[in-house]
């Protein structure tokens, strides 16, 4: 008969192929180590094992692994089991607390963190409790950003191609919003791959572009300003080499084309589940969020209430509250290194914003600037002044509220004029 009053720990070493397990009560004696397979019956293999040892609703077994994704992690979160996901530097450290001989092993390496659970539970944070519709737009929020970063990738090589060969494609669309992700830009570019091909299009083909590519209006003006350019002087390569070239960028322009489709299309589901979501009428009431930066905020800040236990812990996870370190008589502040870098991306860009959007923050960016802030240091410190504010406003569950906000630095006229 398993006693009630006897703590639990489980640790896990996650593989692809296999897992093992220990788990150890709160003397440190090891009580049970298995290895499971990467499928529903290791799953359930490992459900049983805890249920075994006291695993039950009312009292689950908390349970440390070194990933905080997956399908074994997916089981393990049912119910209200806490998951802890420890860094895998942080176990290394740890494993030298047991020996010094640095020997290593699956199931030493489990009972590690199990051992880390009994002794340092405290010290660490289990994965937050997300609904189900904040982990869809966790996963599609960051997929679109990775698209981004990747259509981004592709058009850089696109743009490194036509600096070989093609300088009038660059002349033609580099300065335009968008660039050569721009779906005229690579609708033309299919058409005439070489300078050569491009030379010889015609205005009729050339509105006829155009409009395959989704513009609708100025094709005249367009078209005579596309082929006044391809058909200025310009450096030439060899006719053969120029051709091979062009070989080059059809490959290349198809691979963009998926990215850029890849982009738009993860765009608009993040968009559709965002605006499901409880806390997007909250996030898209701050000034500089729109629904995919909204999400992508959200996405990383989950909507889990008990995750941060104030607005300085959430400031110290996105990485805008400075960090001190001080010993003896040294003093130093500083910007924080370790920090979730997806939210500090998502960040500089909604200060950036809010700087046009709000008079508020704006006023805020510059009295930085005038305390002698360099421009990432103001919008740093801008953003770890919303994230307070959205805290609070997630908190409390009302919209952002521009005079509250930055009261003390709004004089009658911004006022009047916002």
């Amino acid at each position: 008969m398993w006693e009630d009053s006897l703590t639990v720990f489980c640790g896990i070493d996650w593989a692809e192929r296999h897992h093992d397990i220990a788990l150890v009560d709160d003397t440190g004696t090891l009580l049970a180590k298995a290895r499971i397979t990467e499928d529903a019956a290791g799953y359930n293999k490992l459900l049983d094992l805890l249920a075994e040892h006291g695993d039950s609703p009312d009292t689950p077994i908390p349970v440390a692994i070194e990933t905080s994704h997956g399908l074994l992690v997916a089981a393990l979160r049912s119910g209200n089991r806490k998951v802890f996901a420890i860094n895998p530097l942080a176990a290394a450290r740890y494993r030298d607390r047991h020996g010094v001989s640095r020997k290593k092993s699956d199931p030493g390496d489990a009972l590690v963190l199990a051992n880390i659970l009994r002794t340092d539970m405290h010290a660490h944070r289990p994965l937050p409790a997300d609904s189900e519709l904040a982990q869809a737009i966790t996963i599609l929020a960051r997929a679109q950003q990775d698209a981004v970063w990747s259509r981004q990738q592709v058009a850089n090589q696109v743009r490194s191609l036509l600096r070989e060969y093609y300088p009038a494609a660059l002349h033609a669309f580099q300065a335009k919003e968008g660039g050569l992700t721009r779906p005229d830009a690579r609708v033309i570019l299919s058409l005439a791959p070489t300078p050569a091909k491009a030379a010889k299009l015609t205005l009729a083909q050339l509105r006829a572009a155009l409009k395959r590519s989704g513009r609708t209006r100025a094709f005249d003006t367009e078209a005579e300003r596309l082929r006044d350019i391809f058909r200025a002087e310009y450096a030439r390569q060899l006719p053969a080499v120029e051709d091979a070239f062009g070989h080059q960028l059809l490959a290349l322009l198809k691979q963009l084309d998926a990215a850029c489709q890849a982009a738009d299309n993860l765009a608009e589901a993040v968009e559709a589940a965002f605006r499901q979501h409880a806390d997007s009428e909250i996030l898209l009431s701050f000034p500089g969020l729109g629904p995919l930066l909204g999400a992508r905020v959200l996405a990383e800040l989950g909507d889990d209430p008990a995750r941060f236990a104030d607005a300085r812990a959430l400031k110290s996870y996105a990485g805008s509250a400075p960090i001190t370190r001080a010993s003896g008589k040294k003093h130093f502040v500083g910007r924080r290194f370790i920090k979730n870098n997806r939210l500090m991306n998502a960040g500089f860009l909604w200060a950036f914003a809010a700087l046009t959007a709000s008079p508020g923050a704006n006023a805020h960016y510059r009295r930085r600037r005038e305390h002698g802030d360099w421009h990432a240091a103001a919008q740093r410190h801008l953003l770890n002044r919303f994230l307070g504010q959205l805290h609070h406003c997630l908190q409390t569950r009302q919209p952002f509220d521009e005079q509250r906000a930055f009261a003390p630095l709004l004089s009658p006229l911004t006022e009047q004029t916002a």
